[in-house]
């Protein structure tokens, strides 16, 4: 980023000279638009025809077509012409589905209001990040980059941020046809040295130009991604190193990836498949109907492991269809599929059922709530307190519980997902869905469902890092991305829902569905009569 300077002249647009007939009006009418929009105040009909070279006749004709199209207005008080709104228009369409500047706008005004430097948006275009977007800071001496302007992606901190989101096999397509040419004594030019400093950067979320591109400005910036995970773009905030020092960039590091993160959480996925998320996208398994329906484990060969939590017992949809496994002698809280396996967790206690043969599992004293599976076969379980909240920890060999976290509240629910294992939770109580990273003692909000919607119930993940979770009495399954933005809702023929997992079979990826019959009214029976039924919903 350049500090603020006057805007040059543009230099005067040279014609080819083989350039036919046909195409001569075309490219003065384009050297017109372009003299046009690059001067921020506008042009005179006089000062367009002395800088084009052009008589004036001509000028005025090329003027009033592009007038007609809407591609430039003339301002009547200053009698100067500038760009029309069919240009911002046509720009608006380059980075559309949905508009990524109208996402950052706050963001970028939020930052700029934080640190008083100026704030950048960018987006990828070929081998070079191109500005969108804009707010200056409130000094006099500062950043002052133009909109449309082109920098390298491996000096800046924006193209940096954009790297280190993107996927590897796209990223090192790109690093490899980069000349890294040094634009001042830091530039990195060494590749070895860039990939090591863009695995930093994804590590911590945001990047550091550190006078990489102008002597004397630094920038720190952090990737735009949607709710996908594609990356869409960066943002940035630039200044005078003398204000922007090194310590300042590390604290201010956080706030540009967070900001950047709730621009993301506003855009959908741009490759999103076209789908009727209704009723007719879903299916039932045919089979007795469960009383409260709950626990689906889906294993390696596609089979369906789930559980009639009230009359207890365990099911199993596979190849011969959906059937009774075993009764059990409790309710059932969680099915785990265990080392050699299915564990069936009940309030007090847990088995492991194998080859129609059961054996006791160490399991932790207390009325347990919910279990998941994490990484490495590590157990999450959750246990009530006495004072009504709930105890989470990991299961140790011996059947006690190493405790991480303590909630006010029962969870209803646990899942794990993630490089950092972290531990999904649904609080229904209070419409909660919570996050909880090992390491950490803090508990985070990811995302809140308001009554109305229906009741919290269990969760999985897929393949892009999208949370499902079922609404109990809200006639539906809701997707979240990992921002906590509602991006997915699925209606359900039956009001209560109350787990889910993904199936795989032969390519083809499906969401099978738990149901409870047990609180349904009989008057919606009638209009509802698959409740408590497994079902399945096409993705």
């Amino acid at each position: 980023m350049a500090t603020r300077s006057a805007a040059p002249a543009a230099p005067k647009p040279t014609r080819s000279a083989q350039s036919g007939d046909g195409t001569g009006a075309l490219e003065k009418a384009l050297d017109v638009l372009d003299a046009v929009g690059s001067s921020p105040q506008g042009l005179s009909q006089s000062e367009v025809a002395e800088r084009l070279d052009l008589p004036r006749t001509t000028v005025y004709r090329l003027l009033a077509t592009l007038i007609n199209r809407g591609l430039l207005r003339r301002d009547p008080l200053r009698k100067v012409y500038c760009l029309g709104f069919r240009c911002f228009e046509m720009a608006k369409q380059a980075y559309a589905m949905p508009d990524l500047v109208a996402a950052a706008a706050a963001e970028l005004r939020a930052l700029r209001d934080l640190t008083g430097e100026t704030t950048y948006l960018a987006t990828l275009d070929g081998r070079e990040v191109i500005s969108l977007e804009r707010c200056d800071g409130a000094h006099s001496q500062r950043s002052a980059a133009a909109l449309g302007e082109r920098k390298p992606l491996y000096c800046t901190s924006q193209g940096k941020a954009i790297l280190s989101a993107m996927p590897d096999e796209a990223r090192e397509a790109i690093v490899r046809e980069l000349t890294l040419k040094p634009l001042t004594p830091l530039t990195i030019t060494d590749r070895r040295r860039l990939y090591a400093e863009l695995r930093i950067t994804r590590a911590r979320g945001y990047s550091i130009d550190d006078e990489e591109i102008v002597l004397g400005v630094r920038c720190v910036g952090a990737p735009v991604k949607d709710s996908s995970g594609e990356v869409r773009g960066a943002i940035s905030v630039a200044g005078p190193a003398w204000r922007l020092t090194r310590e300042r960039l590390e604290l201010l590091g956080p706030e540009v990836a967070e900001a950047a993160r709730r621009i993301g959480a506003q855009l959908s996925s741009s490759a999103a498949p076209a789908s009727n998320d209704s009723e007719a996208t879903v299916r039932a398994i045919p089979g007795p109907w469960a009383f409260h329906g709950a626990h689906p484990v889906v294993t390696s060969d596609g089979s369906v492991y789930w559980s009639d939590v009230l009359a207890p017992a365990v099911r199993v949809w596979d190849a011969q269809g959906d059937r009774q496994l075993f009764a059990a002698g409790s309710p059932i809280v969680a099915l785990l599929r265990g080392e050699h396996g299915l564990i069936v967790v009940s309030e007090q206690g847990a088995i492991e059922w194998r080859a129609g043969h059961s054996t006791p599992h160490p399991w932790p004293e207390g009325k347990t709530l919910a279990a998941c599976l994490g990484a490495d076969g590590v157990i999450w379980v959750a246990v009530g307190l006495p004072e009504a909240g709930t105890a989470i920890g990991q299961l140790k060999p011996d059947g006690r519980l190493k405790i991480f976290w303590r909630i006010g509240e029962p969870v209803a629910a646990l899942c794990c997902w993630g490089e950092d294992g972290s531990v999904f939770a649904t609080v229904p109580q209070s419409g909660a869905i919570l996050v909880m990273t090992p390491g950490q003692s803090s508990v985070r909000r990811l995302a809140t469902v308001p009554r109305g919607s229906g009741r919290l119930g269990g969760l999985a993940f897929d393949d892009q890092g999208g949370i499902w979770t079922a609404l109990c009495d809200g006639w539906s399954v809701v997707r979240f991305t990992m921002e906590g933005q509602l991006d997915r809702v699925i209606g359900l023929p039956v009001p209560c829902a109350t787990d889910v997992a993904f199936v795989k079979r032969e390519g083809s990826r499906e969401l099978a569905i738990t149901t409870q019959r047990q609180s349904v009214p009989l008057d919606t029976l009638s209009t509802a009569p698959m409740s408590g039924q497994l079902l399945v919903a096409r993705l």
